[in-house]
């Protein structure tokens, strides 16, 4: 069974950065692309960032410019930088792997304070 780990969420100032990582279990060579979604409280989750096997990246248009998905292949980590936070990315994120099916962490909170 495929795991995945979120870590780096917490508590920061707007303006500030964090940065956030997904562990997997199993080479994520093996996924197709690797992705971050968030769930903002009271709404639907959606996409954040998407990164595929071949390394090309695509974000949702509210954090282009502010946030940086990479792989880091070798330790089997995805990470998610977010630079110049706004209370309006308070969220919980999560990391997916697109394999067979989509395989989920179970999240890491992200508070944006004003």
């Amino acid at each position: 069974q495929v795991q995945l780990v979120e870590s780096g969420g917490g508590l920061v100032q707007a303006g500030g950065s964090l940065r956030l990582s997904c562990a997997v279990s199993e080479s994520i060579f093996s996924f197709n692309s690797m992705a971050w979604y968030r769930l903002p409280p009271g709404k639907l989750r959606g996409v954040v960032a998407v990164i595929t096997s071949g390394g090309s990246t695509n974000y949702v248009d509210s954090v282009k410019g502010r946030f940086t998905i990479s792989r880091d292949n070798a330790k089997n980590t995805v990470y998610l930088q977010m630079n110049s936070l706004k209370p309006e990315d308070t969220a919980v994120y999560y990391c997916s792997a697109e394999g067979r099916r989509y395989y989920w962490g179970k999240g890491t909170l992200v508070t944006v304070s004003s």
